[in-house]
C-alpha cells in the first residue's frame, strides 16, 4: 500500500496524541486503546478522554469524558459539542473541536475536566 494512502486511513493525529500523552505521563494507571476510529486514553480502567480526526471535516477532534453534572456547562464552552456517533449524543461525553484545544491553555483545561470526573468513578 503506497505511503500517502496509510497517512490517509490514520485514525487519529500523532501529534495531538503526544500533547496528551505529556499532559497524562504522571498517571499510574493509564492505558491506550484503539477503539471508536482514535485513540483512547484510559485512566483507572475508565475512559477519560482520546483523539480521533472527524470524517466528515478532517479535522483533530479531541474526545473528553466530562459527566453528566458538569455536560451542560461545558458544552458551551469555545470548540465544545455533542459527541455523537450514531445520531444519539452520548451525554457526558463531548467533542472539542481544534479551536477549542490548540491553544496549550485550553487543551490543559480539557485534560483537567476529565480527569476530575475521572476521580468520581
Amino acid at each position: 500500500m503506497p505511503l500517502n494512502n496509510t497517512i490517509a486511513k490514520m485514525a487519529y493525529n500523532e501529534h495531538q496524541a503526544d500533547r496528551i500523552r505529556a499532559r497524562l505521563k504522571h498517571i499510574k494507571e493509564l492505558k491506550e486503546l484503539k477503539m471508536m476510529g482514535g485513540l483512547i486514553f484510559m485512566v483507572n480502567e475508565k475512559m477519560c478522554v482520546g483523539i480521533d480526526i472527524d470524517k466528515k471535516t478532517s479535522h483533530d477532534r479531541l474526545m473528553v469524558r466530562v459527566g453528566k453534572l458538569a455536560y451542560m456547562d461545558l458544552l458551551n464552552k469555545k470548540g465544545s459539542r455533542k459527541m455523537d456517533f450514531t445520531g444519539k449524543p452520548m451525554r457526558g461525553f463531548l467533542f472539542i473541536e481544534p479551536e477549542g484545544f490548540d491553544m496549550e491553555e485550553d487543551l490543559d483545561f480539557w485534560i483537567e475536566k476529565a480527569l476530575e470526573f475521572n476521580t468520581l468513578l
